[in-house]
């Protein structure tokens, strides 16, 4: 089912001065931030290897990301896994009992189809999958 970590989701207070951080002392180049109205958030990601590292900042303190800072503070929020089929993929891990958020995709930063397993579904981590458009699959 997994293709390979798509990216890594850090949860930030502010977008610019961590993604200024990335590219000041990691030389990341770190694409223009994105908002996702729907989660609430605005998001920009940088490469790292085949990989991406993906800074969200909350537009509103009711947001998942929102109440999550709240709760415990910047960083890691999620890992988000590529798959080639996501309604497949969440048809399985529903069938097989694992607890979703999302039991239908949405649309995700860049026209990604994407949808979060929840995390006591996942061991404790908060679990994205995510099927990228036909174009950059």
């Amino acid at each position: 089912m997994l293709k390979k970590i798509y990216h890594l989701g850090y949860a930030v207070e502010d977008i610019t001065a961590a993604a200024r951080f990335y590219e000041e002392h990691f030389g990341a180049r770190v694409g223009e931030p994105e908002e996702i109205e729907e989660q609430g958030i605005v998001a920009t990601m940088f490469e790292v290897g085949e990989s991406m590292v993906e800074l969200v900042q909350p537009t509103r303190p009711d947001s998942p990301v929102g109440k999550f800072l709240e709760k415990r503070g910047e960083g890691f929020h999620h890992v988000a896994f590529q798959v080639e089929d996501l309604q497949a993929s969440l048809e399985e891990l529903k069938e097989n009992g694992v607890e979703l958020i999302d039991e239908e995709p949405r649309i995700g930063a860049g026209g990604t189809r994407m949808a979060f397993v929840h995390p006591k579904g996942a061991h404790g981590v908060l679990t994205e999958l995510v099927e990228l458009p036909a174009d950059k699959g």
